[in-house]
């Protein structure tokens, strides 16, 4: 265990094969989303990033949504995690016209599940944010594809090829 201010906190890192870690989360219209309501119908993209409206944020957004109707395609849906409250994320959505689903996690509940949580220090102060990661998670609810501290730029690409090739 590893100690975060008062926080503790263990440090996981998932990997492929296994299932995948339950989550319910409000969207931007502050419905709950969880992944047991799409087990049985769709795959999953679902990827963690550290703030709305930053640049590499924007751009995997931006991608990911461009890619919308591809991942469609194959079943897939893609969510957005952050711990941005859910009128940033519709404000995000709604300046970029994203089509992605982005979830809030403020609490970082969610995010410590999947591994995706790290220290860094700003200005002299530590502080918890995300790391930039991705997970494929199959109809049936196991990871097929884990990836932690990905690049924003072409990211989107990568995973949409990963999915097809799996197919």
């Amino acid at each position: 265990m590893r100690l975060w201010g008062e926080m503790h906190m263990q440090v996981v890192q998932l990997v492929t094969g296994i299932e995948a870690p339950h989550f319910e989360l409000p969207d931007c219209e502050m419905k709950t989303v969880s992944l047991a309501s799409l087990q049985g119908r769709k795959n999953v993209v679902l990827y963690f990033y550290p703030k709305d409206d930053t640049p590499g944020c924007t751009l995997e957004a931006n991608e990911f949504s461009a890619l919308e109707h591809e991942f469609s395609k194959l079943d897939t849906v893609v969510i957005g995690v952050s711990r941005d409250d859910c009128l940033s994320h519709a404000s995000f959505r709604d300046k970029y016209g994203l089509s992605v689903w982005l979830l809030s996690d403020p609490d970082a509940r969610v995010c410590k599940r999947y591994g995706v949580m790290y220290e860094k220090e700003v200005d002299g102060q530590k502080k918890l944010s995300i790391k930039r990661s991705t997970f494929v998670i199959d109809k049936h609810g196991k990871l097929r594809h884990v990836m932690y501290g990905v690049q924003a730029h072409g990211h989107a690409q990568e995973i949409l090829n990963l999915i097809k090739d799996t197919k």
